[in-house]
């Protein structure tokens, strides 16, 4: 007598696998791009005669077009219907890669990354909020699987096919080949179903003006701090604004009822504590794809090609550890894996900083390869904790909020680099930045993440048990 396996309850059909990978799509141009844009850096400075940590600029704009309407991007979606707004960001996006492979000054490739980085806002948020409406919680890590899987070839194929297109013809190429994806992902994007919220509130304008304005005085704020002590100068007014519109938007969200960032959901703990703890861990995150490929091209006096054929070890741990995340989580649990993981993230990020020219150059792919496993296991973990305990209803509200201070860390990641960088060039007298310079960078980022720790030492032992299947003391 034959037996018949048992279906996994936590399976997604063929539906929700479907919405996974479309929303996948999205994630993977945004990511490839990143990743692209990062190896071609040193390249697009000597085009533009600047100096590549200047061009930071250019991935903070991008950053601050994603956080400017992360917070409104469900309420968009709720009104318009969520095949209409994703189909909107694609072609947002494409168009802004259009912009940026005609850019001839570092102003207009900043405002070109702006609209790219509005696209990107909507595009993503949009397709995870139709997944998360979607799944049951105990569903909720293959979700994120099915969403974040596919999405790795992204990060993996950038570096080097990035450092190619660089060297053989020019960085313009790298914005060039996202036109042919974006039209794919316009026809595609009709498999999104047209979801749209019945009773969906009035747009808080009050509120998406008062957290532009804090968000945008944060971000542009740590970008003029980077040009050193007269940097500072003209820094601090930018971030004494944004504070004051923080406060401002404090109080504003205590008095109404749907703010466009509802601060009430940093009352559920599990969501609390990994917004303190990721957005920590995201500084490093956000940093190191910034500051490595300068390292090893300005520091090394490798190619663009060679560079990113070095850091493709950091996406294949990456990619690893999206089959093994799972199980970590199901024999360790959410605590131990984050506060074990955070801890081995931070210590190899600084053996990245210790990295010497003077090493062979097959020591640095082990590192980089645990460095990919170590971020990303962390990035798992911290993704599907968060909405372990926030009801079904608050799930659209949870998933603005969250986003945007996802983005916000690796805004803070490439800004706090970008300064500490620049920082440390003006102490040490060097006209541009050296190795040095960068080493100093990856270490001061990698001290950042080990503030993660705490917030992840809070957690209950059983917390995020029902997604994971992890049995305390058993």
């Amino acid at each position: 007598m034959s037996r018949r396996s048992t279906p996994d309850p936590a399976a997604l059909s063929w539906e929700h696998r479907r919405i996974a990978l479309l929303v996948s799509g999205g994630l993977l141009m945004e990511q490839f791009d990143s990743t692209v844009l990062s190896t071609a850096l040193p390249s697009m400075a000597r085009s533009f005669g600047t100096s590549p940590v200047h061009l930071s600029g250019a991935l903070t704009a991008y950053l601050l077009g994603l956080v400017l309407l992360l917070p409104s991007s469900g309420r968009i979606a709720d009104r318009f219907g969520s095949r209409t707004v994703f189909r909107l960001a694609i072609a947002l996006f494409t168009a802004g890669s259009i912009l940026c492979a005609v850019s001839q000054s570092l102003p207009f490739l900043v405002g070109a990354r702006f609209v790219q980085g509005c696209g990107g806002a909507l595009m993503v948020p949009v397709g995870r909020l139709v997944l998360m409406r979607s799944v049951r919680k105990d569903q909720l890590i293959n979700a994120v699987f099915w969403t974040l899987m596919p999405a790795t070839v992204g990060p993996m194929l950038g570096p080097p096919i990035g450092g190619l297109l660089t060297t053989v013809l020019s960085w313009r190429w790298i914005f060039i080949i996202n036109v042919p994806i974006g039209l794919a992902g316009l026809v595609a994007a009709g498999l999104i179903p047209q979801m749209r919220e019945q009773a969906a509130t009035r747009l808080d304008t009050p509120g998406v003006i008062l957290s532009a304005i804090a968000l945008a005085g944060l971000v542009f704020g740590l970008e003029q701090a980077r040009g050193g002590p007269s940097g500072f100068l003209h820094a601090a007014p930018i971030l004494l604004l944004g504070a004051g519109a923080a406060a401002l938007y404090v109080r504003h969200a205590r008095r109404v009822a749907a703010p466009v960032l509802d601060l009430s959901l940093l009352g559920v703990e599990t969501f609390r504590l990994s917004v303190l703890s990721g957005t920590a861990s995201r500084i490093a995150i956000g940093g190191l794809p910034f500051l490595l490929p300068s390292m090893l091209q300005i520091g090394f006096g490798l190619s663009a090609a060679q560079s990113g054929l070095i850091t493709f070890s950091n996406t294949f741990g990456a990619i690893v550890v999206r089959f093994l995340s799972a199980r970590i989580l199901r024999r360790l649990g959410y605590r131990s894996t984050l506060l074990l993981n955070g801890a081995s993230a931070c210590i190899i990020t600084l053996c990245c900083a210790a990295f010497r020219p003077g090493w062979p150059l097959v020591w640095l792919f082990p590192i980089l390869f645990l460095s990919g496993f170590t971020q990303s296991l962390q990035f798992t973990a911290l993704n599907t904790i968060a909405y372990a305990e926030v009801p079904t209803e608050r799930m659209g509200a949870a998933t603005g909020l969250y986003s945007t201070v996802q983005q916000l860390g690796l805004t803070l990641g490439i800004s706090i680099a970008a300064v500490v960088v620049s920082l440390s060039a003006s102490l040490h007298a060097h006209p541009s930045a050296r190795l040095g310079d960068f080493a100093t960078g990856l270490a001061t980022i990698g001290l950042c993440s080990l503030l993660a720790i705490p917030a992840c030492w809070r957690l209950p032992r059983s917390a995020g048990a029902e997604l994971s299947g992890h049995r305390p003391g058993g």
